[in-house]
Protein backbone atom coordinates (compact mmCIF):
# COMPACT_ATOMS: atom_id res chain seq x y z
CA UNK A 1 0.00 0.00 0.00
CA UNK A 2 2.85 2.44 0.87
CA UNK A 3 4.59 1.76 -2.42
CA UNK A 4 1.33 2.27 -4.32
CA UNK A 5 0.81 5.65 -2.60
CA UNK A 6 4.36 6.66 -3.39
CA UNK A 7 3.73 5.96 -7.08
CA UNK A 8 0.27 7.51 -7.34
CA UNK A 9 0.85 10.77 -5.47
CA UNK A 10 3.56 12.14 -7.78
CA UNK A 11 1.50 11.05 -10.78
CA UNK A 12 -1.60 12.78 -9.37
CA UNK A 13 0.45 15.91 -8.65
CA UNK A 14 1.72 15.91 -12.21
CA UNK A 15 -1.81 15.51 -13.52
CA UNK A 16 -3.04 18.42 -11.40
CA UNK A 17 -0.20 20.66 -12.57
CA UNK A 18 -0.89 19.67 -16.17
CA UNK A 19 -4.61 20.34 -15.78
CA UNK A 20 -3.88 23.73 -14.15
CA UNK A 21 -1.82 24.95 -17.11
CA UNK A 22 -4.10 23.39 -19.72
CA UNK A 23 -7.23 24.98 -18.25
CA UNK A 24 -5.52 28.39 -18.06
CA UNK A 25 -3.40 28.18 -21.18
CA UNK A 26 -5.49 30.71 -23.14
CA UNK A 27 -5.28 33.24 -20.28
CA UNK A 28 -1.52 32.72 -19.82
CA UNK A 29 -0.87 33.14 -23.54
CA UNK A 30 -2.85 36.37 -23.68
CA UNK A 31 -1.16 37.81 -20.60
CA UNK A 32 2.17 37.24 -22.35
CA UNK A 33 0.90 38.79 -25.59
CA UNK A 34 -0.48 41.86 -23.74
CA UNK A 35 2.84 42.39 -21.94
CA UNK A 36 4.69 42.10 -25.26
CA UNK A 37 2.31 44.56 -26.96
CA UNK A 38 2.66 47.04 -24.09
CA UNK A 39 6.45 46.81 -24.41
CA UNK A 40 6.38 47.77 -28.10
CA UNK A 41 3.32 50.06 -28.19
CA UNK A 42 5.21 52.96 -26.60
CA UNK A 43 2.19 54.29 -24.68
CA UNK A 44 2.31 56.14 -21.39
CA UNK A 45 0.73 54.36 -18.43
CA UNK A 46 -1.67 57.28 -17.93
CA UNK A 47 -2.96 57.04 -21.50
CA UNK A 48 -3.34 53.29 -21.11
CA UNK A 49 -5.30 53.62 -17.85
CA UNK A 50 -7.61 56.29 -19.28
CA UNK A 51 -8.44 54.15 -22.32
CA UNK A 52 -8.79 50.82 -20.51
CA UNK A 53 -11.13 52.33 -17.90
CA UNK A 54 -13.26 53.74 -20.71
CA UNK A 55 -13.36 50.39 -22.51
CA UNK A 56 -14.18 48.41 -19.38
CA UNK A 57 -17.03 50.75 -18.43
CA UNK A 58 -18.36 50.38 -21.97
CA UNK A 59 -18.14 46.61 -22.42
CA UNK A 60 -17.98 44.83 -19.07
CA UNK A 61 -21.74 44.71 -18.46
CA UNK A 62 -22.26 42.90 -21.78
CA UNK A 63 -19.58 40.32 -20.99
CA UNK A 64 -21.01 39.53 -17.56
CA UNK A 65 -24.44 38.99 -19.15
CA UNK A 66 -23.08 35.71 -20.57
CA UNK A 67 -22.49 33.96 -17.25
CA UNK A 68 -25.96 32.66 -16.29
CA UNK A 69 -26.57 30.54 -19.45
CA UNK A 70 -23.13 28.93 -18.97
CA UNK A 71 -24.10 27.92 -15.42
CA UNK A 72 -27.34 26.44 -16.79
CA UNK A 73 -25.45 24.26 -19.27
CA UNK A 74 -26.52 26.26 -22.33
CA UNK A 75 -22.99 27.16 -23.37
CA UNK A 76 -21.87 30.48 -24.78
CA UNK A 77 -24.89 32.62 -25.56
CA UNK A 78 -24.39 34.01 -29.07
CA UNK A 79 -28.01 35.15 -28.85
CA UNK A 80 -27.08 38.20 -26.78
CA UNK A 81 -27.21 39.96 -30.13
CA UNK A 82 -31.01 39.84 -29.68
CA UNK A 83 -30.61 41.64 -26.38
CA UNK A 84 -28.45 44.24 -28.11
CA UNK A 85 -31.23 44.75 -30.67
CA UNK A 86 -33.75 45.24 -27.86
CA UNK A 87 -31.47 47.86 -26.32
CA UNK A 88 -31.05 49.67 -29.63
CA UNK A 89 -34.78 49.71 -30.28
CA UNK A 90 -35.31 51.37 -26.90
CA UNK A 91 -32.54 53.90 -27.67
CA UNK A 92 -34.32 54.80 -30.94
CA UNK A 93 -37.67 55.20 -29.16
CA UNK A 94 -36.25 57.44 -26.42
CA UNK A 95 -34.25 59.49 -28.94
CA UNK A 96 -37.44 59.98 -30.96
CA UNK A 97 -39.13 61.23 -27.78
CA UNK A 98 -36.30 63.73 -27.26
CA UNK A 99 -35.56 62.75 -23.66
CA UNK A 100 -31.89 62.88 -22.67
CA UNK A 101 -29.69 62.70 -19.61
CA UNK A 102 -30.15 60.20 -16.79
CA UNK A 103 -34.00 60.36 -17.05
CA UNK A 104 -33.67 59.32 -20.69
CA UNK A 105 -31.23 56.57 -19.76
CA UNK A 106 -33.60 55.23 -17.09
CA UNK A 107 -36.52 55.33 -19.53
CA UNK A 108 -34.40 53.46 -22.08
CA UNK A 109 -33.80 50.66 -19.57
CA UNK A 110 -37.54 50.40 -18.88
CA UNK A 111 -38.58 50.46 -22.56
CA UNK A 112 -35.95 47.87 -23.48
CA UNK A 113 -37.14 45.49 -20.75
CA UNK A 114 -40.33 44.16 -22.42
CA UNK A 115 -38.54 43.71 -25.76
CA UNK A 116 -35.76 41.78 -24.01
CA UNK A 117 -38.24 39.64 -22.06
CA UNK A 118 -40.04 38.63 -25.26
CA UNK A 119 -36.82 37.96 -27.17
CA UNK A 120 -35.37 35.99 -24.24
CA UNK A 121 -38.51 33.88 -23.90
CA UNK A 122 -38.59 33.06 -27.61
CA UNK A 123 -34.92 32.14 -27.85
CA UNK A 124 -35.21 30.10 -24.64
CA UNK A 125 -38.12 28.09 -26.09
CA UNK A 126 -36.13 27.57 -29.29
CA UNK A 127 -33.05 26.32 -27.45
CA UNK A 128 -35.21 23.87 -25.51
CA UNK A 129 -36.06 22.30 -28.87
CA UNK A 130 -32.37 22.00 -29.82
CA UNK A 131 -30.71 20.71 -26.66
CA UNK A 132 -27.06 19.91 -27.18
CA UNK A 133 -26.81 22.40 -30.07
CA UNK A 134 -27.47 25.62 -28.16
CA UNK A 135 -24.45 27.59 -29.34
CA UNK A 136 -24.91 27.03 -33.07
CA UNK A 137 -28.67 27.53 -32.72
CA UNK A 138 -28.26 30.83 -30.89
CA UNK A 139 -25.72 31.98 -33.49
CA UNK A 140 -28.06 31.24 -36.40
CA UNK A 141 -31.02 32.72 -34.50
CA UNK A 142 -29.03 35.94 -34.19
CA UNK A 143 -28.54 36.07 -37.97
CA UNK A 144 -32.24 35.48 -38.56
CA UNK A 145 -33.26 38.11 -36.01
CA UNK A 146 -30.87 40.57 -37.64
CA UNK A 147 -32.78 40.25 -40.91
CA UNK A 148 -36.11 40.91 -39.19
CA UNK A 149 -34.57 43.85 -37.31
CA UNK A 150 -33.27 45.45 -40.50
CA UNK A 151 -36.58 44.96 -42.32
CA UNK A 152 -38.46 46.61 -39.46
CA UNK A 153 -36.15 49.62 -39.20
CA UNK A 154 -35.62 50.12 -42.94
CA UNK A 155 -39.17 49.57 -44.21
CA UNK A 156 -41.74 49.58 -41.42
CA UNK A 157 -40.49 52.59 -39.44
CA UNK A 158 -42.12 55.70 -40.89
CA UNK A 159 -44.72 53.72 -42.80
CA UNK A 160 -46.41 51.23 -40.46
CA UNK A 161 -44.58 52.26 -37.28
CA UNK A 162 -45.14 55.99 -36.57
CA UNK A 163 -41.94 57.97 -36.24
CA UNK A 164 -41.48 61.57 -37.35
CA UNK A 165 -38.22 62.79 -35.81
CA UNK A 166 -35.97 64.08 -38.67
CA UNK A 167 -32.89 63.27 -36.57
CA UNK A 168 -33.73 59.57 -37.04
CA UNK A 169 -35.53 59.31 -40.39
CA UNK A 170 -33.90 58.97 -43.77
CA UNK A 171 -34.53 61.77 -46.25
CA UNK A 172 -37.06 59.60 -48.12
CA UNK A 173 -39.38 59.83 -45.11
CA UNK A 174 -39.16 56.28 -43.78
CA UNK A 175 -36.42 54.06 -42.42
CA UNK A 176 -33.85 54.86 -39.73
CA UNK A 177 -30.56 56.52 -40.66
CA UNK A 178 -27.45 54.38 -40.64
CA UNK A 179 -25.82 56.53 -37.94
CA UNK A 180 -27.70 58.35 -35.17
CA UNK A 181 -25.82 60.96 -33.14
CA UNK A 182 -26.69 60.74 -29.42
CA UNK A 183 -24.96 64.02 -28.59
CA UNK A 184 -27.24 66.19 -26.47
CA UNK A 185 -29.40 63.18 -25.65
CA UNK A 186 -28.25 59.85 -24.24
CA UNK A 187 -24.52 60.43 -24.72
CA UNK A 188 -22.72 60.07 -21.37
CA UNK A 189 -26.14 60.01 -19.68
CA UNK A 190 -24.75 57.49 -17.17
CA UNK A 191 -20.99 58.07 -17.39
CA UNK A 192 -21.24 61.79 -16.61
CA UNK A 193 -23.61 61.27 -13.69
CA UNK A 194 -20.84 60.78 -11.12
CA UNK A 195 -17.11 60.81 -11.90
CA UNK A 196 -14.03 61.00 -9.73
CA UNK A 197 -10.23 60.95 -10.36
CA UNK A 198 -8.66 57.49 -10.36
CA UNK A 199 -6.52 57.95 -7.19
CA UNK A 200 -9.51 59.24 -5.23
CA UNK A 201 -11.59 56.31 -6.50
CA UNK A 202 -8.91 53.84 -5.40
CA UNK A 203 -8.64 55.42 -1.94
CA UNK A 204 -12.35 55.54 -1.13
CA UNK A 205 -13.03 52.28 -2.95
CA UNK A 206 -10.38 50.48 -0.89
CA UNK A 207 -11.80 51.89 2.35
CA UNK A 208 -15.33 50.93 1.31
CA UNK A 209 -14.33 47.32 0.61
CA UNK A 210 -12.45 47.16 3.90
CA UNK A 211 -15.67 48.18 5.64
CA UNK A 212 -17.71 45.57 3.73
CA UNK A 213 -15.18 42.84 4.51
CA UNK A 214 -15.17 43.79 8.20
CA UNK A 215 -18.96 43.52 8.29
CA UNK A 216 -18.81 40.13 6.56
CA UNK A 217 -16.25 38.91 9.08
CA UNK A 218 -18.47 39.98 12.00
CA UNK A 219 -21.52 38.35 10.42
CA UNK A 220 -19.56 35.15 9.87
CA UNK A 221 -18.52 35.02 13.55
CA UNK A 222 -22.17 35.47 14.57
CA UNK A 223 -23.27 32.68 12.25
CA UNK A 224 -20.57 30.33 13.52
CA UNK A 225 -21.72 30.93 17.12
CA UNK A 226 -25.19 29.86 16.03
CA UNK A 227 -23.85 26.71 14.43
CA UNK A 228 -24.11 27.94 10.86
CA UNK A 229 -21.47 28.63 8.25
CA UNK A 230 -20.67 31.01 5.42
CA UNK A 231 -18.97 29.95 2.20
CA UNK A 232 -16.21 32.61 2.39
CA UNK A 233 -13.22 31.37 4.40
CA UNK A 234 -11.32 33.50 6.91
CA UNK A 235 -8.15 33.24 4.82
CA UNK A 236 -9.96 34.57 1.76
CA UNK A 237 -11.52 37.43 3.73
CA UNK A 238 -8.12 38.39 5.12
CA UNK A 239 -6.58 38.21 1.65
CA UNK A 240 -9.28 40.47 0.24
CA UNK A 241 -8.76 42.81 3.18
CA UNK A 242 -5.03 43.09 2.53
CA UNK A 243 -5.71 43.79 -1.15
CA UNK A 244 -8.28 46.48 -0.28
CA UNK A 245 -5.80 48.08 2.15
CA UNK A 246 -3.06 48.13 -0.50
CA UNK A 247 -5.47 49.76 -2.98
CA UNK A 248 -6.51 52.39 -0.44
CA UNK A 249 -2.89 53.22 0.44
CA UNK A 250 -1.92 53.43 -3.23
CA UNK A 251 -4.83 55.78 -3.90
CA UNK A 252 -3.89 57.96 -0.93
CA UNK A 253 -0.25 58.26 -2.05
CA UNK A 254 -1.24 59.04 -5.65
CA UNK A 255 -3.61 61.78 -4.47
CA UNK A 256 -0.71 63.41 -2.62
CA UNK A 257 1.60 63.20 -5.64
CA UNK A 258 1.70 65.14 -8.90
CA UNK A 259 1.03 61.98 -10.92
CA UNK A 260 -0.79 62.42 -14.22
CA UNK A 261 -3.13 59.63 -13.05
CA UNK A 262 -4.99 62.39 -11.18
CA UNK A 263 -6.26 63.52 -14.59
CA UNK A 264 -7.87 60.13 -15.28
CA UNK A 265 -11.57 60.15 -14.36
CA UNK A 266 -13.53 57.02 -13.43
CA UNK A 267 -17.29 56.87 -14.21
CA UNK A 268 -18.40 55.72 -10.76
CA UNK A 269 -22.09 55.44 -11.69
CA UNK A 270 -21.33 53.12 -14.61
CA UNK A 271 -19.07 50.87 -12.54
CA UNK A 272 -21.77 50.92 -9.87
CA UNK A 273 -24.17 49.33 -12.36
CA UNK A 274 -21.49 46.76 -13.24
CA UNK A 275 -20.89 46.03 -9.54
CA UNK A 276 -24.61 45.39 -9.04
CA UNK A 277 -24.55 42.85 -11.87
CA UNK A 278 -21.49 41.18 -10.31
CA UNK A 279 -23.30 40.93 -6.98
CA UNK A 280 -26.39 39.54 -8.69
CA UNK A 281 -24.37 36.84 -10.46
CA UNK A 282 -22.62 35.88 -7.21
CA UNK A 283 -25.84 35.98 -5.18
CA UNK A 284 -28.05 34.01 -7.55
CA UNK A 285 -25.82 30.90 -7.42
CA UNK A 286 -26.57 30.71 -3.69
CA UNK A 287 -30.33 30.74 -4.22
CA UNK A 288 -32.63 27.84 -5.08
CA UNK A 289 -32.82 29.08 -8.68
CA UNK A 290 -29.04 29.27 -8.89
CA UNK A 291 -28.69 25.73 -7.56
CA UNK A 292 -31.18 24.63 -10.21
CA UNK A 293 -29.04 26.31 -12.87
CA UNK A 294 -25.96 24.46 -11.67
CA UNK A 295 -27.77 21.12 -11.36
CA UNK A 296 -29.05 21.40 -14.93
CA UNK A 297 -25.60 22.43 -16.11
CA UNK A 298 -24.07 19.31 -14.60
CA UNK A 299 -26.71 16.79 -15.73
CA UNK A 300 -30.16 17.57 -17.10
CA UNK A 301 -31.48 14.04 -16.59
CA UNK A 302 -30.47 13.94 -12.92
CA UNK A 303 -31.89 17.44 -12.41
CA UNK A 304 -35.22 16.39 -13.91
CA UNK A 305 -35.24 13.29 -11.71
CA UNK A 306 -34.72 15.56 -8.68
CA UNK A 307 -37.91 17.43 -9.57
CA UNK A 308 -36.46 20.46 -11.35
CA UNK A 309 -38.44 21.81 -14.29
CA UNK A 310 -35.51 21.79 -16.73
CA UNK A 311 -37.16 23.56 -19.66
CA UNK A 312 -38.63 26.36 -17.55
CA UNK A 313 -35.34 26.95 -15.72
CA UNK A 314 -33.42 27.11 -19.00
CA UNK A 315 -35.87 29.70 -20.34
CA UNK A 316 -35.41 31.77 -17.17
CA UNK A 317 -31.63 31.64 -17.62
CA UNK A 318 -31.92 32.84 -21.20
CA UNK A 319 -34.37 35.63 -20.32
CA UNK A 320 -32.00 36.92 -17.62
CA UNK A 321 -29.08 36.91 -20.06
CA UNK A 322 -31.02 38.71 -22.82
CA UNK A 323 -32.33 41.38 -20.42
CA UNK A 324 -28.82 42.08 -19.11
CA UNK A 325 -27.39 42.18 -22.64
CA UNK A 326 -30.05 44.73 -23.64
CA UNK A 327 -29.09 46.94 -20.71
CA UNK A 328 -25.42 46.35 -21.46
CA UNK A 329 -25.89 47.56 -25.04
CA UNK A 330 -27.58 50.72 -23.75
CA UNK A 331 -24.59 51.36 -21.46
CA UNK A 332 -22.29 50.70 -24.42
CA UNK A 333 -24.11 53.17 -26.69
CA UNK A 334 -24.34 56.00 -24.15
CA UNK A 335 -20.58 55.71 -23.69
CA UNK A 336 -19.90 55.56 -27.45
CA UNK A 337 -22.12 58.57 -28.16
CA UNK A 338 -23.60 57.36 -31.43
CA UNK A 339 -25.71 54.50 -32.71
CA UNK A 340 -24.68 52.55 -35.78
CA UNK A 341 -28.24 51.38 -36.39
CA UNK A 342 -27.43 48.35 -38.52
CA UNK A 343 -23.99 47.44 -37.22
CA UNK A 344 -23.56 48.24 -33.51
CA UNK A 345 -25.06 44.91 -32.46
CA UNK A 346 -23.50 42.68 -35.11
CA UNK A 347 -20.23 41.82 -33.30
CA UNK A 348 -21.51 42.03 -29.72
CA UNK A 349 -21.71 38.27 -29.23
CA UNK A 350 -18.33 37.48 -30.80
CA UNK A 351 -16.37 40.08 -28.83
CA UNK A 352 -18.10 39.42 -25.49
CA UNK A 353 -17.64 35.66 -25.79
CA UNK A 354 -14.00 36.02 -26.85
CA UNK A 355 -13.33 38.24 -23.81
CA UNK A 356 -15.01 35.76 -21.44
CA UNK A 357 -12.99 32.86 -22.85
CA UNK A 358 -9.70 34.77 -22.59
CA UNK A 359 -10.41 35.14 -18.87
CA UNK A 360 -10.35 31.36 -18.46
CA UNK A 361 -14.03 30.50 -18.83
CA UNK A 362 -15.27 27.54 -20.85
CA UNK A 363 -18.56 26.37 -22.30
CA UNK A 364 -19.41 24.77 -18.94
CA UNK A 365 -17.90 27.13 -16.36
CA UNK A 366 -17.77 30.91 -16.08
CA UNK A 367 -17.32 33.25 -13.12
CA UNK A 368 -17.44 36.98 -12.50
CA UNK A 369 -13.68 37.04 -11.95
CA UNK A 370 -13.05 35.34 -15.29
CA UNK A 371 -15.32 37.84 -17.02
CA UNK A 372 -13.49 40.84 -15.50
CA UNK A 373 -10.03 39.40 -16.23
CA UNK A 374 -11.04 38.49 -19.78
CA UNK A 375 -12.44 41.96 -20.46
CA UNK A 376 -9.22 43.53 -19.16
CA UNK A 377 -6.94 41.34 -21.31
CA UNK A 378 -9.10 41.42 -24.43
CA UNK A 379 -9.45 45.20 -24.53
CA UNK A 380 -5.82 45.71 -23.56
CA UNK A 381 -4.90 43.68 -26.62
CA UNK A 382 -7.38 45.55 -28.82
CA UNK A 383 -5.95 48.86 -27.69
CA UNK A 384 -2.24 48.05 -27.92
CA UNK A 385 -1.92 45.72 -30.93
CA UNK A 386 -2.24 48.36 -33.73
CA UNK A 387 0.42 50.62 -32.15
CA UNK A 388 2.67 47.67 -31.35
CA UNK A 389 2.32 46.49 -34.97
CA UNK A 390 3.21 49.95 -36.24
CA UNK A 391 6.29 50.31 -34.03
CA UNK A 392 7.48 46.74 -34.43
CA UNK A 393 6.68 46.07 -38.10
CA UNK A 394 6.10 49.56 -39.48
CA UNK A 395 2.45 48.89 -40.35
CA UNK A 396 -0.44 49.56 -37.95
CA UNK A 397 -2.78 47.66 -40.27
CA UNK A 398 -1.12 44.40 -39.23
CA UNK A 399 -2.30 45.11 -35.69
CA UNK A 400 -5.84 45.61 -37.00
CA UNK A 401 -5.70 42.24 -38.76
CA UNK A 402 -4.37 40.66 -35.58
CA UNK A 403 -7.30 42.05 -33.57
CA UNK A 404 -9.80 40.49 -35.97
CA UNK A 405 -7.87 37.22 -35.90
CA UNK A 406 -7.90 37.20 -32.09
CA UNK A 407 -11.66 37.78 -31.81
CA UNK A 408 -12.51 34.69 -33.85
CA UNK A 409 -9.40 32.61 -33.17
CA UNK A 410 -9.74 32.65 -29.40
CA UNK A 411 -13.22 31.13 -29.63
CA UNK A 412 -11.98 28.28 -31.83
CA UNK A 413 -8.89 27.84 -29.63
CA UNK A 414 -10.93 27.76 -26.41
CA UNK A 415 -13.41 25.24 -27.78
CA UNK A 416 -10.51 23.09 -28.96
CA UNK A 417 -8.83 23.43 -25.55
CA UNK A 418 -12.07 22.39 -23.88
CA UNK A 419 -12.22 19.19 -25.96
CA UNK A 420 -8.51 18.54 -25.30
CA UNK A 421 -8.99 19.06 -21.58
CA UNK A 422 -11.83 16.53 -21.53
CA UNK A 423 -9.58 14.01 -23.27
CA UNK A 424 -6.72 14.62 -20.80
CA UNK A 425 -9.05 14.23 -17.82
CA UNK A 426 -10.42 11.00 -19.26
CA UNK A 427 -6.98 9.54 -20.01
CA UNK A 428 -5.64 10.63 -16.58
CA UNK A 429 -8.53 8.94 -14.82
CA UNK A 430 -7.88 5.76 -16.80
CA UNK A 431 -4.15 5.83 -15.88
CA UNK A 432 -4.90 6.24 -12.16
CA UNK A 433 -7.43 3.40 -12.27
CA UNK A 434 -4.92 1.15 -14.01
CA UNK A 435 -2.32 1.94 -11.32
CA UNK A 436 -4.82 1.11 -8.60
CA UNK A 437 -5.54 -2.20 -10.25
Amino acid sequence: MIKMNQVIKPRQLGVKIKEFFVSRMVTIVFIAICLLCFRFAGLSFTFYMRDIINRLSRNLFLILALIIPVLAGMGLNFAIVLGAMAGQISVIIVTNMGIGGFPGFSLTLLIGLPFALVFGYLIGKLLNKTKGQEMITSLIAGFFANGVYMFALLILVGTVIPLTNPVLLLSRGYGIKNTVDLQGGLKYSLDALFQRPLPQTLFYGGLFFLLILSILLLIKKMYIKKGNGILISNARLIGYGVLALVIAVAGFLLQRSDSTLNTVNVPIATFGFIALLCLFNMFIVRTKLGQDFRAIGMNQHVAATAGINVNKTRVIAMVISIVFSAWGQIIFLQNLGNLNTYGSHSQVGIFAIAALLIGGASVTKATVGQGILGAFLFHTLFMLSPMAGRNLLGDAQLGEYFRAFVAYGVIALSLGMYAWKKQIQSSSAEEIESDLD
